[in-house]
């Protein structure tokens, strides 16, 4: 089974299975990090259900949604509505966003699911205005290699030092990788 389909198959549930594995204070972290101003674009990447997307929505920005899975945005369209939110399918190496076109891009426990990390982030890095700001939160490598087969997880977290020279080789400056204080 892909990430995809798995997606797909848990959407109803994701909302409370998500709570099991971290809480809304990786999200507050991300949002402080990325020194958020009222009515600004941001992108929100494997937007899931929604966690990201909700708080943002509150803070006055406008959002646009993105997963590759057609059931996440279904559950997720129907949870926050249409107001403030626009909804696009789409996978990690081709988003459906114009370069230079966001404020900010938040990528939260995505980039385990995509199939070439490095590349991913650099097409999170074209969507960005200049001066715009990636937050991705995820995990760092573990060895619990039961996710590989009851999340379809395709990377078993990274190496700091990855994620950052990820973030350089993609033209992105005052990189800083750090820890969001949750297990």
């Amino acid at each position: 089974m892909s990430s995809k389909d798995y997606f797909e198959e848990v959407a109803p549930q994701w909302d409370a299975m998500r709570q099991e594995f971290f809480s809304t204070g990786v999200r507050e972290k991300a949002y402080a990090a990325a020194e958020l101003k009222p009515g600004m674009t941001v992108a929100d990447i494997g937007a899931g259900s929604g966690f990201m997307s909700e708080g943002l929505l509150g803070r006055g920005l406008q959002v646009i949604a993105v997963d590759q899975s057609p059931a996440m945005l279904a559950e997720m369209r129907q949870r926050l509505g249409e107001e403030g939110i626009t909804y696009r399918e789409g996978e990690a190496e081709h988003l459906p966003i114009a370069e230079g076109m966001v404020d900010r891009v938040f990528a939260n426990m995505y980039l385990h699911h995509t199939e070439r990390p490095a590349a991913a982030i650099a097409e999170l890095t074209r969507i960005l205005k200049p001066g715009g700001r990636l937050i991705l939160t995820d995990v760092d490598a573990h060895t619990h290699t039961f996710l590989r087969y009851e999340h379809h997880d395709r990377w078993m977290g990274f190496d700091r030092a990855d994620v950052q020279g990820w973030f350089e080789a993609a033209g992105l400056g005052n990189v800083s990788v750090t820890d969001a204080g949750e297990d």
